[in-house]
């Protein structure tokens, strides 16, 4: 059994990915590195609201940034990222799967 601290390690992960605006970042991140513009443009979310969740990312270390003259560009590549996506969407298949099942068999 996970300690009390470890459990709320794990808590405040799923918290940060609790976040839609971050998962929307996330996802465009996984297509390739972005600017902020470009990310303004993608999601039009405000510059300081891209910038305080990407804050967030790169501190829980999901996302990386480089400075490419004067702008910062931003990739997700860890591979936690699309794990944990493809595990999302395969249980979520299952339970629409099981749900018609069910639907099917009323």
């Amino acid at each position: 059994m996970p300690s009390p601290q470890l459990l709320e390690e794990y808590s405040q992960f799923f918290r940060l990915l609790s976040e839609p605006a971050r998962l929307q970042l996330l996802c465009h991140l996984q297509r390739g590195p972005m600017d902020v513009a470009s990310l303004i443009e993608a999601t039009g979310f405000s510059q300081s609201h891209i910038s305080r969740q990407l804050g967030q990312l790169q501190r829980a270390g999901l996302v990386s940034c480089e400075r490419d003259g004067v702008r910062m560009i931003y990739l997700a590549d860890d591979p936690l990222v699309q794990d944990l996506c493809t595990l999302v969407q395969t249980r979520l298949k299952q339970r629409l799967e099981q749900q018609l099942q069910q639907l099917r068999a009323a």
